[in-house]
């Protein structure tokens, strides 16, 4: 237990008169370089989190969430419900051919009234007919730029399957009229999947109605492992496959990413706290005479040092509780700050071309606040151990003798 002694104390070391001046300054900088630290870290994985977050509803936006591939049995749909929805589907590779341009793309194929119903086709980046009938086709706007097409425009598609004619087997090769673009909001995906119909592309690529596989839709697709785990049970024999499994090597890499700006920016907190063992050993100097008198009407030397201790704790506390709340009010309204400084010294800080996102994205999570605010409490408790245990061994006698 604190006793009011040791609170009165504490409270008077730590209204610094005027000739501790330099002593002053060394807490200044200890609460600045600790409210400084507290506040980037909290900014920094507020915008990854946000990046991370943003990333995911863009991908579970235009792919299916999770896929079971058939290994010999063909698959059926089963009974919807109201936790996810499932539809067949099929894709193949392919070549577009227009004028003097070509590219290869990904076909997907879907049946009329499942197109109808893919959440990528429902956003209001969506232009053109829903109606996906036979050798019609839905290309994205990157691709529609790039082949300089629009809707209505007609284009050829070469497929790996060949047909046999007097000179030999050709690539088959069949004329698809656009019926609409869509905008996924990633670049990549727009310029290279394209959807068909589903009977269409199992002719265009001789494939047989038994391969068509399952794509299934969830109401929560970011859990996506508890879903993953039920399928497996419902399909042991088949292969089973998530959003968060095609793109693992991306989200792995945020990890990491995220995991090493915490520590770098954690040096941060690390360098600021030694300013407290500066700021300590100095007022345990300065108030030597203090400390023997205290200790002369007797004062314990556990008094002392938790009076000391008591010191740097509130500088570090008070400053990680103060770049808590800098760090969150910028992370809350960091977007409009980056519209402010774009606006005012005319520069982009976050180009939606390099980033495909139209502003910058930050997600406030608590736990990680937690944790920031954890770890500085942490070090400071670390770093006033010794100032306090150095103030506690004084010799009391030596101490008045000299003063």
């Amino acid at each position: 237990m604190i006793s009011q002694l040791e609170k009165e104390v504490t409270l008077r070391f730590l209204k610094t008169r005027k000739n501790d001046g330099f002593l002053n300054i060394i807490s200044i900088f200890s609460f600045i370089g600790i409210s400084l630290g507290v506040a980037v870290l909290i900014i920094v994985m507020s915008v990854m989190n946000g990046f991370r977050t943003e990333l995911i509803d863009k991908i579970v936006g235009f792919n299916a969430h999770a896929v079971v591939k058939p290994y010999s049995k063909p698959l059926k749909l089963m009974h919807k419900d109201e936790l996810f929805i499932n539809i067949l589907s099929n894709d193949g590779e392919a070549v577009i051919l227009n004028k003097n341009n070509t590219k290869g793309v990904l076909l997907k194929g879907y049946l009329e009234n499942d197109f109808r119903h893919l959440k990528i086709m429902n956003n209001q980046e969506f232009f053109g007919s829903k109606n996906l009938t036979n050798n019609s086709i839905s290309i994205g706007k990157e691709l529609s730029f790039n082949l300089n097409v629009d809707i209505g425009d007609t284009i050829s598609l070469m497929s790996p399957s060949g047909i046999q004619t007097l000179i030999g087997s050709l690539p088959k090769q069949e004329p698809f009229k656009i019926i609409s673009i869509f905008d996924s909001g990633l670049s990549d995906y727009n310029e290279n999947v394209v959807y068909i119909n589903l009977e269409t592309l199992e002719n265009f690529f001789d494939k047989n109605k038994n391969e068509r596989f399952l794509e299934f839709y969830f109401q929560n697709p970011k859990n996506i492992e508890v879903h993953k785990n039920n399928l497996l049970n419902i399909f042991p024999d088949e292969l089973v496959y998530t959003w968060a499994d095609m793109n693992s090597s991306l989200f792995s890499a945020l990890k990491v990413e995220r995991n090493v700006m915490f520590i770098i920016l954690s040096l941060i907190i690390i360098v600021a706290a030694f300013n407290i063992i500066s700021g300590l050993t100095i007022l345990v100097k300065n108030k030597t005479r203090d400390i023997g008198i205290l200790k002369s009407i007797g004062v314990t030397n556990e008094s002392i040092k938790k009076i000391f201790f008591l010191v740097g704790f509130t500088i570090g506390t008070t400053a990680t509780f103060f770049g808590i709340i800098i760090g969150s009010l910028f992370s809350y309204y960091i977007e409009n700050i980056r519209e402010f400084i774009a606006n005012t010294f005319d520069i982009s800080l976050f180009p939606e071309e390099i980033y495909f996102l139209n502003s910058l994205p930050s997600e406030i999570n608590p736990s990680s606040i937690i944790l920031i605010a954890f770890c500085s409490i942490i070090t400071t408790i670390i770093v006033s151990i010794y100032p306090a245990a150095k103030a506690s061994s004084l010799d009391t006698i030596k101490t008045l003798k000299y003063e």
